[in-house]
C-alpha cells in the first residue's frame, strides 16, 4: 500500500503541474494585453534650436583709464554661456569697432523663456563705475541693445531675444 500511495501522490502532482500551465499562459497573455493598452509616456525633451549670431561693439574713442592700460581685447559674455565660453572680439583695423560671431546661441524668440543677458568687457572702461563691463553700443544679431539691467554698474547687462535666423530682438 505504501508504494501505491507514493505513485498516486506523484500522479496528482503531475496533474496539478499540467493544469497550471494553461492557467499561467492565460495570465501571461493577460499581462501582455495590459501592457499593450498602456499609453506611452511623454516624448523625449526637444533639444533647443541653436543658431550663430553676429556681434558688433563700438568702443568709445577715448580711453577713460588714468592708471590701467587701455590695451587688450574686447570680450563678449552672455547668460547662456558656460564659464570659459566667452568670445574674444576682433578689432576692425583703423576703427574702434569690434566684431565676432558667437555660435550655439539658444533661440528664444518668439518669447517663451527669459531673454538673454549680454555684455562685453572693454579695457577702455576699467576705471569707470562699471569696471569695464558694459552693454552700451552693443549690437547682437543686427539689433542694437536698448533694454538694460542695472545700467552703469559692474552688473550691467543688455536684454535681448534671438530668433531662428540669428537676429536679435529687443523686448516689447
Amino acid at each position: 500500500m505504501g508504494g501505491s500511495l507514493g505513485w498516486r501522490s506523484m500522479r496528482i502532482t503531475r496533474l496539478c503541474a499540467f493544469s497550471l500551465v494553461p492557467m499561467l499562459a492565460l495570465l501571461a497573455g493577460g499581462c501582455l494585453e495590459i501592457t499593450k493598452s498602456v499609453t506611452e509616456g511623454p516624448g523625449p525633451t526637444p533639444f533647443p534650436r541653436l543658431v550663430s549670431v553676429k556681434l558688433e561693439y563700438r568702443q568709445p574713442n577715448a580711453c577713460f583709464n588714468v592708471v590701467a592700460p587701455c590695451t587688450g581685447h574686447v570680450v563678449f559674455f552672455a547668460s547662456w554661456m558656460q564659464p570659459g565660453g566667452e568670445v574674444v572680439l576682433s578689432q576692425t583695423p583703423g576703427t574702434f569697432v569690434w566684431t565676432g560671431t558667437v555660435t550655439n546661441v539658444p533661440v528664444n524668440f518668439p518669447p517663451r523663456d527669459q531673454p538673454h543677458l549680454v555684455r562685453v568687457f572693454d579695457p577702455h572702461l576699467i576705471e569707470t563705475d562699471t569696471g569695464g563691463v558694459t552693454a552700451l553700443r552693443l549690437v547682437v544679431g543686427g539689433q542694437i541693445i536698448t533694454f538694460f539691467n542695472e545700467p552703469g554698474t559692474t552688473n550691467e547687462n543688455g536684454v535681448i531675444y534671438v530668433d531662428d535666423n540669428g537676429v536679435g530682438r529687443n523686448p516689447f
